[in-house]
This record gives structure tokens, sequence and C-alpha cells, in this order.
């Protein structure tokens, strides 16, 4: 809990490059620096666990759960500290610094943990690469939320955008979309109509974003409490970014004007989208942002030790066909299910 106070403080007072230290005299990397000792304080010192200790705690499976449970508290915390609001203006300097923090974590854990079992180096690296994405994520949908004030400030701009908007064939998008979407034509519609409504009024930014939320609320509820909402949750996000590829595509078919601003908004909201859904869906399983983004992070670690462990796992799962399904156990989590899914997909590509 200590430590634990120590790096909040340090991340508090944006003094970055304690973190390196903390880490490194919490593994025993190195022997504890004058800074340090200033940063926790001698009690800290003192009370830390034997290192023969803490490697053999690290070797339970249930400690490294609750290690990696902790972690993702502890970061995303330290997100919201950092950027409480995605679309808050931020200093470029911060922003800058914010992002070279990011790219130094993974490897100052790394370092710190030289002596330990892979097994704990892959669990903990795991959250905080998670961890780094989300600030490298956040600080460039901060980027582009700043970039984008300036489009729909613009008069002039929205004007040729809602006269370059009202010449996209929509039927004929809706036409090539709805066999791969499958998405309800009236829903579509209705979204369109309403997207060019909010670009006439001439809709500040924190309309927009209040407008997306509303989207991300009406799709999604059909779903809501119910174990497939975070599968329908990432189908939204694909059938979203579908979709607006397609009107990108006939915008820069028709050469149209204001190709560069709709670009820039389009990236602005795919990214405003996939930080709104992260949201939801953790919400909805009770778990942080940072771990439902991690969740992939933690399949790729795994499956290496799965492979070691079971030499068969590979055969077994190259020889699952059109028909594993039926074969599966009905009993088998839906996670796990969908987890099989994605790795044998990807295999594949």
């Amino acid at each position: 809990m200590r430590a634990t106070g120590a790096t909040l403080d340090v991340v508090m007072n944006l003094q970055f490059h304690y973190i390196e230290k903390l880490w490194q005299t919490f593994w025993y990397a190195s022997m504890p620096s004058s800074d340090v000792s200033t940063s926790v304080g001698e009690e800290d010192m003192e009370a830390m666990i034997p290192r023969e200790r803490l490697l053999c705690l690290c070797k339970f499976e249930p400690v490294r759960l609750w290690m990696r449970s902790c972690d993702h508290i502890l970061y995303q915390a330290l997100v919201e500290i950092l950027i409480p609001e995605v679309l808050r203006p931020v200093p470029s300097t911060l922003t800058q610094a914010i992002r070279n923090f990011a790219k130094s974590l993974e490897g100052w854990l790394t370092n710190a943990m030289t002596s330990f079992p892979h097994e704990i180096i892959r669990t903990k690296v795991a959250v905080v690469s998670a961890f780094a994405q989300t600030l490298r994520r956040y600080t460039s949908l901060n980027h582009l939320a700043q970039a984008a004030r300036a489009v729909l400030q613009n008069t002039s701009q929205i004007n040729q955008m809602l006269s370059d908007l009202n010449r996209v064939d929509f039927a004929n998008v809706q036409e090539q979309a709805s066999w791969v979407c499958q998405c309800d034509e009236s829903v579509v519609q209705r979204l369109e109509q309403d997207f060019k409504v909010t670009l006439q009024q001439q809709s500040s930014l924190d309309q927009w974003a209040t407008w997306l939320d509303n989207v991300v609320t009406e799709v999604l509820k059909p779903h809501q409490g119910s174990p497939g909402f975070p599968k329908a949750a990432r189908q939204f996000l694909l059938k979203w970014s579908f979709y607006s590829s397609m009107v990108i595509r006939d915008l820069t078919l028709r050469s149209a004007a204001s190709f560069g601003s709709f670009h820039l908004i389009r990236l602005l909201y795919d990214e405003y989208m996939f930080y709104l859904v992260e949201h939801r869906v953790a919400q909805a399983t009770g778990e942080t942002p940072i771990a439902v983004m991690g969740e992939f992070s933690d399949l790729s670690s795994m499956m290496p030790s799965l492979l070691e462990k079971d030499p068969s796992f590979s055969d077994e799962t190259s020889d699952m066909g059109s028909d594993a399904d039926a074969s599966r156990d009905p009993n088998e989590p839906a996670v796990k299910r969908e987890r099989i899914e994605l790795s044998n997909t990807l295999q594949e590509m």
C-alpha cells in the first residue's frame, strides 16, 4: 500500500522519472538511491518484504491474479489523474511528457524484474502495457479533439461539409454495408439524418460528444445486462467503422472540397466511440477500462505457457473446423469461447 501511495504521489506531481526508481527499489533490482529514499520514506524501506519471500509468493497463481487486479485499479486511477477528461484541452508539454512516460514504462518494469520468474513478469508487463497503450490512445484522442474544435467552429467549413455530405449516395452506402453489417435500415437512416441536423446546427465538440454518447446508449440498450454485451459492443464498433469508411470513400471519389475536414472528424469520432464503448463494457462487466482493453494482452501472454504445458493444444485447436461449436462443452464460459474463437481467427489470417 505504501508503494502504491508513493506511485500516486509522484504521478500527481508529474515526477515520472521516479517511477523507474520506485520499481527498482520494490523489486530489489538495484540498491535504493537517495532520491527513492526521499520519495518513499525510511519507514517504507524498513517494511519491504524480504526478497526470498516475495519470489516465493509470486509463484502462486492466486497471488499473480490478485496483483493483476490491483494493478488494473492502480493504473486506472493514474489515467484518471493524468487525463481526467479526454476532450478537455491539455497543454502540449504535458501531453508530450505523458507520451514519453508511456513509452518508457514497459522497459522500466522489465529491467526492474529481470531476476523474477517469467510468469510474474508476463503478468505485470501485460497490465503496464495496457496502461501505456491507454495513455497513448487518450493523448492522441485529446490531440484530435483540439484540432477538430477549429473545424467545428468554422462556419464556412461546416457549410461546405454539409453541402458535400448531401451529395453522398447514402442509398448505395446502405446497400453495400447492409450485406456486411446487417444493420436495421431505419436505424441507419435516422443516424444519417441526426448527423446532418447536428452538423447544420454548428454544434460544439461537447454537443457532438453528447450525440455520440446517445448513439452508443441507443444501440447497446437491447443488450444491457446480457452476457453478450461485450461482443455486441465490439460488433457495433466494427459496423460504425465500416459505415464511416464507406462515407469517406464516397467523399474521396467525388473529390469533396471538405474531405480533409471529414477525415479529421471521422478519426476523432471513431476514437471517441472506442473510448465510450470500452467504458460501457467496463461498467457492464464490473472491470476497469484498462482491464477490458488489456484482455487480449492477457490472452497473448497466456498462449505460450499453454502451448508449453500441453503440446497437444496446438493440434487440437488446429483441427477445430466448422463443427467445433457442436463438440464444445455447452457449459464453457462465454468469454472463454470467444477467446478461443478469436485466437483461431487470428491464426487463419
